[in-house]
């Protein structure tokens, strides 16, 4: 099963209507068959308790501030303090910011909470112990969503740099929360950046609240212009580049309506299947952005209703993440992707096509298909593509995906009309498919894998190279050959010249694959030991590198 995502619902200022929006979506995306848990990190002004509270199964007994005391009584995680969250059409659950006794946080909170140096608890280690939490809580649930303090403080750094996956940054149209909006996401990066866990950039979706456009109307087009102006570096890394910052942002406003301006309220319980002049709308909007993965944003931009509609559908839980179908003849190159996704954190298995009773064996365990073809499609990966297809155009098939990785020299106008139109990624069957597995991974998760330095690649695709050298090869100038290359590498190493490693490791991939049959010949211990050596050395530089 698919780790779930942690989405901090971050605002600058206050009074924005961030507890209103996280709390809508939570019951929207629950409604929607998603497992989901609010937690209210705000905790010097909670309240997410107060939006759920005509419908907790029972009031909480403790909550986020217990996280930190039960990391000073030495516990390894945290208690139980998820409360259930019932309502018609879904369930949730809430994690409060205390214990909640007659609808309001025991007398006991202020106290506890303000007790808490949450400096001095990071000094102490709490960092791993929230990273347990945080483990915990992505393997339970599909979307876990932060309620955080607001400006700059420790709690809200918890919440926007060690935390998260991504942000949902909530402001309104007035220069308070403009002028610092983007710069907050900024230090949330930086700030990451120190941190020892492995965080990408932040993922960040924008969202206007409380826009009131139905009064002063050229007042609101001016301000929602100028909105998306300043908020439009937000949206480089995951909106699709034809889509204007300016339209995006009309999806994702969420209108000023005063009849729930009063109290903690859910409109979304109530509007089940709301007009576009209804706040619900652009919640369900916002929602689906968050469940579609913040990824086909050119369909919410041609097609709003059927981006909802798709993002209603509930997602199909799969056994794998990619499923790696290649011909039989490209066996080994198809297996190295498979490992390098992997590497990447994919679920990812090769499909084995060919057999003629695999399909019907097999289900439908991958939630996304990749195609190698070498040359020709071979007529069971068009059996499995065509297959794919017919089930991706279901309901649950919404967000699924069918890649096409070509070897060169492959004839893209040979392939079959329903692939043509793909976007074709190319590798060489001689390199190890690092690139390509990065660019899948990109796709799939709609975010780029974090930027390895160049040096980092090559050394890696040098130990792979000498962990790829079989026992015994064909001929005892092959044997010459891999210890006249391997010198060169240690050469290589020894003068920082990664261009070079990276080219001789390819040359002694391409000397490992000559199997060949008749007698064979064993490595002399000398060149066993200079690629024991050299694997060593690099192995160590490349946990330099990591750690």
């Amino acid at each position: 099963m698919t780790a779930g995502t942690v989405i901090t619902f971050y605002s600058y200022k206050g009074g924005v209507g961030r507890s209103f929006t996280l709390a809508n979506v939570a019951v929207l995306l629950a409604r929607w068959g998603y497992r989901v848990l609010a937690v209210d990190w705000d905790l010097e002004a909670p309240g997410l308790h107060h939006y759920f509270a005509p419908v907790l199964t029972k009031e909480p007994d403790g909550g986020v501030v217990d996280l930190a005391y039960e990391f000073l009584a030495g516990e390894e995680g945290p208690g139980a303090h998820a409360v259930p969250v019932e309502f018609d059409g879904g369930s949730l659950d809430l994690i409060a910011a205390g214990r909640v006794e007659a609808g309001r946080l025991h007398s006991s909170y202020s106290r506890r909470m303000q007790d808490i140096d949450w400096e001095d608890l990071y000094r102490l280690g709490f960092a791993d112990f929230l990273e347990r939490v945080r483990g915990r809580w992505i393997a339970e649930y599909d979307f876990v969503l932060l309620d955080s303090r607001t400006g700059v403080s420790d709690i809200a750094g918890i919440c926007t740099a060690h935390l998260p996956d991504r942000l949902v940054v909530v402001f309104t149209a007035n220069d308070q929360n403009l002028n610092d909006v983007v710069d907050v996401v900024q230090r949330a990066d930086q700030a990451r950046d120190r941190m020892p866990y492995d965080r990408p950039r932040h993922v960040v979706l924008p969202v206007l609240s409380r826009l009131d456009n139905r009064v002063e109307y050229e007042r609101a087009e001016k301000w929602q212009r100028r909105c998306a102006e300043v908020v439009a570096p937000l949206f480089r890394n995951w909106l699709v580049k034809s889509i204007s910052e300016d339209l995006m942002l009309r999806h994702l406003t969420v209108p000023y309506v005063s009849y729930w301006s009063f109290g903690e309220q859910l409109p979304v319980l109530e509007e089940r299947a709301p007009s576009a002049d209804q706040i619900s709308f652009a919640l369900e909007t916002v929602a689906a952005v968050i469940a579609q993965q913040f990824d086909r944003t050119d369909v919410l931009a041609d097609n709003r209703d059927a981006y909802v509609a798709s993002a209603r559908g509930r997602r199909q839980d799969f056994t794998l993440d990619l499923l790696v179908s290649g011909p039989r003849a490209l066996m080994r190159a198809t297996n190295e992707l498979v490992e390098e996704l992997r590497v990447l954190g994919l679920r990812a298995e090769w499909s084995g096509s060919g057999d003629r009773d695999f399909l019907e064996q097999m289900g439908d365990p991958g939630e996304h298909l990749c195609l190698v073809v070498d040359g020709t499609l071979s007529r069971w990966q068009t059996t499995e593509a065509e297959r794919f297809v017919r089930h991706a155009l279901g309901v649950d098939g919404a967000q699924r995906q069918l890649f096409c990785v070509l070897t060169r020299g492959t004839d893209r106008e040979r392939l079959p009309g329903f692939l043509r139109n793909l976007r074709h990624l190319e590798f060489d069957q001689a390199v190890r498919p690092v690139r390509v597995a990065r660019e899948l991974y990109g796709l799939i998760k709609a975010t780029p894998v974090a930027e390895s330095p160049p040096d980092l690649e090559a050394l890696r695709t040098a130990a792979a190279a000498l962990r790829g050298l079989p026992d015994d090869m064909a001929s005892i100038k092959r044997i010459a050959l891999v210890e006249e290359i391997v010198q060169g590498m240690a050469e290589a190493l020894d003068g920082h010249d990664f261009a070079a490693l990276l080219e001789q490791a390819a040359d002694l991939e391409v000397l490992g694959r000559g199997r060949g049959g008749g007698h064979r010949f064993t490595p002399p211990p000398s060149v066993r030991h200079a690629v024991e050596r050299l694997r060593d050395r690099i192995d160590r530089r490349i946990d330099a590198f990591t750690h």
